[in-house]
């Protein structure tokens, strides 16, 4: 498969604090890596020095001519007089019927402010306003942090779809043992140095979970919180 993406050596340091530190991985077309670690271990620092926004140290490398999308946690602000067609006619002019179609909702979204969104049709929005220009690599940190339970797998299985049908890399941010299991190729773990890399299959969930919190201690009752299952 083709390389979307390498990098090696990643250091990020803020005023002398090290944020991260000897990162190193590649990504394959068409698959999904999922990036875990507990709070404050990098992971949106990782995405930020990806995309350029934070200075950084060693090499990253993109695939030639490779177009990159990014789907923050939440959207800036939802308090934006402005309805689903406004806010996608920044930046898509035509054929707003069949980019909505691309995330599973309804023309008649369209119509309405982004403010009476639910948070599942909003990440959903903003995941169709990412896409819509056929991006190569999508980078997405923690997409339905926030959402009700019940619209996370159709966000996951709408994401996989279009992972398959247009050939897309998927970075993903995720703290869900279910999402990490089910949806990822590789893993990623980070607690400001890399702790992990490698295929997520063969990974048994107390090892992942070890992996995503940073440590080994209440896996049992993180185990049962985690693998709460999808409805």
């Amino acid at each position: 498969m083709d390389e979307a993406l390498s990098v090696s050596g990643l250091c990020v340091k803020v005023q002398g604090r090290t944020l991260l530190d000897g990162v190193g991985f590649s990504a394959k077309k068409g698959e999904t890596m999922a990036i875990v670690g507990p709070n404050g271990s990098g992971k949106t620092t990782l995405f930020r020095a990806l995309l350029g926004i934070v200075p950084y140290t060693g090499e990253v490398k993109w695939g030639s001519g490779k177009k990159i999308g990014y789907v923050p946690q939440s959207l800036i602000s939802t308090d934006l007089p402005i309805s689903v067609e406004e806010f996608l006619r920044f930046k898509c002019k035509a054929g707003l019927d069949r980019c909505i179609g691309y995330v599973g909702l309804h023309k008649d979204v369209l119509g309405q402010q982004l403010g009476s969104l639910s948070g599942g049709q909003l990440q959903r929005v903003l995941i169709a306003w990412v896409i819509v220009d056929n991006p190569d690599i999508l980078l997405m940190d923690e997409p339905t942090s926030g959402v009700d339970i019940g619209s996370e797998e159709p966000i996951y299985q709408k994401v996989t779809q279009l992972k398959k049908s247009m050939g897309m890399t998927v970075l993903l941010i995720s703290h869900n043992l279910h999402v990490v299991m089910h949806y990822s190729d590789h893993l990623l773990a980070l607690n400001r140095r890399q702790t992990f890399y490698g295929p997520t299959s063969g990974l048994s969930s107390s090892r992942i979970l070890g992996l995503m919190y940073g440590s080994t201690s209440g896996i049992k009752g993180l185990e049962r919180h985690s693998r709460r299952p999808f409805r």
